[in-house]
């Protein structure tokens, strides 16, 4: 770690030398991070971001880690957290909404105001930007549904615009910021409609109590770990393949629900990848299908 570097991001947001992406992502892999830095505000990053380029120090932007499974090498850069981006408005029921606020504590916000339409993201642990990049969702809806407009940065011009819900291509669990790598997600506009709050409240306690009883919410995981194939559904694909409860190393598949991949106890992200790609052969001989990770891979 450089002394000076380290003081510079102090200046400029919260900063943590001794982490780790274990520390930092849901299913709790990863090595140690040189620097990881919460800027306190869009100005801040935008300087933190100039400094990183002319350091030539790399750089990664994570929101709550909830779909990142990241290397086990230690990584000689930076990481940034949009956590402390976290402002929000409802104005005609238009939601203008930061990156860095959590999808289930917005949920919970609109849901008391009598406004529905995030019903379907009470339960998904996740930022905002995050959900925004993954088109996220649940209950046969997503945030493409419901986005008026997307606030971007573009970390080369350093200009930040507005997108279109059109010109945001969203698709099933995809978005142009897939695949436009030096843009940033800063926050969006979404949609709301006037709504019954007791009806809203019920449908959120509802669903969380689905999610409980379904999912292993009680162990490291990133969340779903592949996209269900049109028609199907992954997790019938790879109980299917007979894999439900079969472990790897440190790294297992959940009993309780096959397509959520858990961290039983020191995994790594090889660990990750391997039983991932012997789930992908095994469904692809049983049933000729090809599975693509939701699952974000990042190597250090």
């Amino acid at each position: 770690m450089n002394l000076e570097t380290a003081n510079f991001l102090s200046t400029h947001g919260t900063l943590r030398n001794d982490a780790s992406f274990k520390d930092i992502t849901t299913i709790k892999i990863g090595g140690k991070i040189d620097y990881l830095v919460s800027p306190f505000d869009l100005e801040r990053l935008l300087i933190i971001l100039r400094y990183l380029k002319e350091e030539d120090i790399p750089f990664k932007i994570v929101g709550c880690g909830s779909n990142l499974v990241c290397g086990d090498g230690d990584y000689e850069g930076c990481v940034i957290r949009l956590n402390k981006l976290d402002d929000y408005t409802i104005d005609n029921n238009i939601l203008d909404v930061s990156a860095g606020v959590r999808l289930p504590s917005i949920s919970r916000v609109t849901a008391s105001l009598s406004k529905s339409g995030l019903e379907f993201a009470c339960g998904i642990p996740g930022s905002v930007g995050g959900a925004l990049y993954m088109n996220a969702g649940a209950y046969r809806s997503s945030m493409g549904n419901i986005v008026e407009a997307v606030h971007v940065l573009d970390i080369v011009s350093e200009k930040d615009f507005w997108l279109s819900k059109d010109e945001c291509a969203y698709a099933y669990r995809s978005s142009i910021f897939q695949k436009e790598k030096d843009w940033i997600v800063l926050g969006a506009k979404l949609n709301l409609v006037d709504g019954n709050r007791e009806k809203i409240l019920a449908l959120n306690a509802e669903r969380l109590k689905r999610r409980l009883s379904t999912q292993p919410l009680d162990k490291p995981s990133a969340g779903s770990c592949f996209r269900n194939p049109e028609g199907d559904f992954s997790w019938r694909l790879i109980d299917g393949a007979g894999l439900r409860g079969y472990q790897l190393n440190g790294i297992k598949i959940s009993e309780k629900h096959s397509n959520f991949i858990i961290n039983a106890g020191n995994a790594t992200a090889n660990d990750f990848i391997a039983l991932t790609e012997l789930i992908k052969l095994k469904v692809k001989e049983k049933y000729g299908v090809d599975m693509h990770r939701e699952v974000e891979i990042f190597h250090c």
